[in-house]
Formats: structure tokens, sequence, C-alpha cells
């Protein structure tokens, strides 16, 4: 090996150690190893927010367009129509007003971890900077109803509304919308902005049911019982022992908070999360005083590049994200001088670099050496999201704090009075849940509702072997439906950049049908066929392969265990740049290739 190259590591030992801490997480039982919020665990799903529960006469109005999602999603589905020319629009949320994540995660700390200039959307049509880097959650709430109000989105809105079933009448060539408030809309299209993670779910613990004391989900947090609010200022947990179950980014992002005021924390971890530098700052108004038009759809392609692995002139976000992945792309410069080593090869040894970092800081933080030493992930980046915080570590200094380290094994049992860890229990008064959302699960579930296209066919049945559409965003048999999800479509890890793409390209079939006065536009077998076949043809994926199987599980890897559906159901491979330019050529060529109009 050459000297440029030398590494201060074992690469050999690494992946030995890797190696072990996977399989001491994998666990038969895979996804069924959490509870589904339904029955006795329903009341995990209400909503804490709402302060007028609405009381309305069902709705049975006919409309061109429903969108089910107020999220980022419905929001930008909406303003592209808007800006398409379409205004009978509705949608339908669940929530008590716009936000999707952001009208859910009120968690003390939430923070986008993604720059906000980037992952804010719609910015430039709004004429708004937001006001740091990394914006918190209630200025990112206040810009979902900003979007809403600057589109007239609340205009045939339906709140605290869920969908309960999606049927296509054949005879009236329209969707059937029937929710939990009685309503039967007749839509002539549908859009789902549903949201990858939005169901949340508990850990199936053995005991949960016997536990005595208070508790909630991190998505519906309990500030009546905490006090305080997003900002913190928990001051009604100063006499309260409290354990918080999960320690992925929700949780890096609220134990700080936790830690300042509680009597006792426990944090209980089965697999640490890399947690790098955040580095927030406010907005400089002097920059935002020379940003010229087209300035953010710049950054969210300059950011996109970046993380993509495409080298750029000038890294305009400069941050964690961009940082680890150029500090990969050098690595694997580094060593291919002189080396005789593949591809994959390199990209590994970068990878262990920008990981051995991590840990390092690990060390710089955390003053117990044994508490460092459990805090440190030993697994290749991306296997499950990075994290990005400069409060975390050093909570672990508090006295008052104490990681609860499961060795991957996770919480034992829960008892009456607390929970149970490698036959120690932890008494407290209140357990709070960060254990995340459904993924892997079936769309119908997630979702809460099923799709019945033509002849009846569940949207369920006609994917039971992976996901079958045309770029992701609709499926033969199921006319004027569209989608809005990764499956078969775009992967970037600024979510709202792909949902940009997806809401623009819908737009622009949607529109072209009304104006045209045609009836129904479906994705015919042939195209459906061929995108799959597309899908299927690549290997890896974007980033490498996000959470491959030699990961430690996660959601990332269905638990880590196979999935025959996977590599269907997976993001197009070659990568969201491809796949955006991909829809601009085959919007411009004017053709609708795949579809048939009637």
């Amino acid at each position: 090996m050459s000297e440029s190259s030398q590494q201060a590591f074992d690469p050999d030992a690494l992946r030995e150690r890797y190696r072990i801490e996977r399989e001491k997480r994998l666990r038969a039982d895979g996804n069924q190893q959490y509870i589904e919020m339904k029955d006795e665990f329903g009341h995990y799903l209400d909503d804490p927010y709402i302060t007028d529960r609405i009381d309305r006469e069902p709705v049975t109005d006919e409309v061109d367009v429903v969108l089910i999602g107020g999220g980022f999603g419905g929001l930008q589905a909406g303003a592209r129509l808007r800006e398409a020319g379409v205004k009978d629009i509705c949608i339908i949320e669940k929530g008590g007003n716009f936000g999707g994540t952001w009208y859910w995660n009120r968690y003390p700390g939430a923070q986008c971890d993604i720059e906000s200039y980037c992952y804010l959307p719609l910015l430039e049509e709004l004429k708004y900077v937001p006001q740091e880097k990394y914006s918190y959650a209630r200025e990112i709430l206040a810009h979902s109803e900003a979007i809403g109000k600057h589109y007239n989105l609340y205009d045939k809105a339906l709140f605290q509304t869920e969908v309960k079933e999606l049927r296509w009448d054949e005879d009236l060539k329209r969707w059937i919308v029937k929710t939990s408030q009685g309503d039967a809309i007749k839509a002539r299209f549908v859009s789902m902005a549903n949201g990858p993670l939005h169901r949340p779910k508990l850990p199936g613990v053995p005991g949960i049911k016997e536990y005595k004391g208070h508790t909630f989900h991190t998505s519906r947090w309990d500030y009546d019982y905490t006090g305080g609010g997003p900002d913190g200022g928990l001051t009604k947990l100063a006499d309260k022992r409290v354990a918080i179950i999960g320690t992925g980014a929700t949780a890096i992002q609220c134990v700080p908070f936790l830690g300042e005021t509680a009597k006792q924390l426990y944090v209980i971890q089965r697999t640490p999360s890399t947690v790098d530098v955040r580095g927030n700052s406010p907005t400089d108004p002097e920059w935002a005083e020379t940003l010229e038009p087209g300035w953010q759809k710049q950054r969210m392609e300059n950011f996109n590049a970046l993380i993509s692995g495409i080298p750029q002139e000038q890294d305009l976000v400069d941050d964690g994200w961009t940082d680890l992945i150029g500090k990969m792309i050098h690595q694997f410069r580094k060593a291919k001088e002189g080396e005789n080593l593949s591809v994959a090869d390199m990209m590994e040894l970068a990878n262990f670099e920008k990981m051995e970092e991590i840990r390092a800081r690990v060390d710089e933080l955390v003053e117990d050496p044994e508490v460092a030493e459990k805090l440190k992930p030993y697994y290749q980046m991306f296997c499950k999201r990075p994290t990005f915080n400069d409060g975390y570590l050093p909570t672990f200094n508090r006295p008052n704090v104490e990681l609860v380290d499961t060795n991957g094994q996770g919480v034992e049992r829960i008892t009456e009075k607390g929970v149970v860890v490698a036959g120690v229990e932890y008494e407290v008064d209140c357990i709070i849940f960060s254990t995340g959302f459904e993924v892997g699960t079936s769309y119908s579930r997630r979702a809460g509702y099923d799709v019945y296209g033509r002849d009846r066919t569940a949207l369920s049945d006609h994917w039971r072997d992976g996901t079958r559409t045309l770029h992701g965003m609709g499926s033969h048999g199921f006319p004027n439906l569209f989608i809005m999800n990764t499956s078969q479509g775009g992967f970037t890890a600024n979510f709202p950049h792909l949902l940009d793409e997806s809401a623009i390209h819908q737009a622009h079939i949607i529109s072209h049908a009304l104006a045209d006065h045609h009836t129904t536009v479906e994705v015919t077998k042939e195209a459906e066929d061929a995108w799959v076949e597309t899908i299927l043809g690549f290997s890896g994926g974007p980033m490498g392969g996000l959470g491959g199987p030699s990961c430690t599980p996660g959601y990332y890897n269905n638990e880590g265990q196979p999935n025959p559906n996977a590599t269907q159901s997976a993001p197009y491979g070659g990568g969201s740049i491809r796949f955006f330019k991909l829809l601009k050529e085959w919007r411009d060529a004017g053709e609708f290739d795949g579809l048939t109009f009637n």
C-alpha cells in the first residue's frame, strides 16, 4: 500500500467488528417485532394538537383533484397544479392543519437535518428565506401553512379526516373517496401524497400492556405532561424519572432537552446513531439580499449532485452531508493512487475513514470512556440515516443522564414500574417511545386504506410481488391515480426535491387531460412492464446501495431480513439526477409515452 493511502485503522478488524455488531442485532421476527397502533394501542395515534374537534356534515361534492395528505407532498402537488391552471382541488389531511411530518413532529428540538434553504419547498415562490441554516419545527410548520394560504389550498381542505377507501367507479369515471367523516367525494383525479414515514410504531416488548406509568410516542408529544414546548423548558419533568426507548434521528434531537430538566433520564439504546457536527447559524441578511432568481433550484441541484458523488465547482451548502460525501470521494481518489483495488474496496476504505472520524468525535465529547465506547456506531455510513447534533453526546456527561445500552438486544421486558434490560429493572414515571414509523409493511396498512381500481382490483394485490408503476407514479388498471413516493422513483436525501419533481410531472399530465377534456389517463401494461424491468435491471442503487444486506438491521434494510420484493420496489437505480432528467425529457417530448388518454 502506498504511503499516501495508508490508513490508521485495520480494515480487517473493522469488517469483523461490523459483522459481529450486525449479527447480535439480527432477529427472526424482523418487522414483526413492532406493534401496529390499533385497537388497545390506537390511542397512541390520537392528535394532541387539536383544540377544537371538527363536527361537520359529510361531503359528497365532485372535484377535479383530490390530494391525500397535507404535508410537503400534498402542498407541492397543490402548488404545481394551481400554477398549471387547475382550480378545483381538495386536500384531505388527518391532522388539524397542513404540515405533515412537521405537524406531527413537535417534540423538543425538532429540526430539519437537510439545509433549510434546500429543504423548505417553494421558498422563491413565497419570497421567503428561512431564519436559520437548519430550521426548527415551528418555522417549518408556519411555512407549510403559508404555502396553503399562498396557493389558496385551504379553500376545500378537509382536516381531521382520514381516507378509508378509494374505489374507481367505471360508469362515472370517477374515484369515490370515502373518509372517516362519512364523506363520499367524487374525484376525477387522485394523487396519494401520504408520505413514506407517517404511521408510528411501537416495540413489541413483553409486558408493554402492563406498565402503570405515563407513556407517549415522540410523534404525539405530550406537553401537558412534560411542560414546555418545541423550544424546550420541560419543567414538569423536574421530579420525574424518564426512559426514552430508541436512539434514532428523533431521540438525537430531543434527548438534550430531556436531559436538561428530567430528575433522571435513561436513554435506552439498541444501536447507536452516527452523530456528526451540526453547526447551525442564523441566516446572514446580507447574503439573503444577494440571492438571484433561480437560487433555490440551483442550490438543490448542487446539493443533490454532491451527495450523489458528482463533484461541483463550488459546494453551495458546505455542511455535514456534502462534507461527508466529499471526504469519501477524496479518500476514494487517494486510495486509487498506485493501488490495485476495486471500486468497492476503495469506497469501503473511504467509508471506514469517515466512520473513524465519527467515532473519534464521541471520545472528544463524552467524558466517561465506557459510555463513549457504547455510543460508537460500528457499521457503514448510510446503513442508518446520518444525524447531526451538537448537544446529544455532551448530554451523557450530566449526572442525571444514564445510557442504558442493551448490547444490540433491545428492551428485555416492561413491568408495571419500568423497563428491564439485561435483568436490571429501571423504575420510571414515564416511558417515551422514540421508535419511529412503519416501513416495509403493506401499503394499505401504512396508508390506512386500500385502493380498488378497474375490475375491483386492489392496489395491494397488484403490488403483491413488488411495486408496479411507470416512473413510480401510476399503475395500469388504476386510471387517473397518481402516487408520490420513492418506490420506483428517484431517491435523494432531500426528499422535498423528489416531491417537487413528482408534483411538476403529475401537474403536467393532469392539466393536459383537463385542458383537452380527456376522461381518463392510464399507464399502459407495456409501459408498466418495461419500467419494472428497468428497475430490476439495476444492481445496488443510489448512494452505493442504501441500507444493504450487510448493514446493521434497521428500517433501511427491512430489519436485516431478506425481502423478495425489495429489488422491484427499490428507487430508480440510476440515481435521482438521471431520473429527474428522464422525467423532463419525457415531458419535453410531448408524446406522453406509456399513457393512454380516453
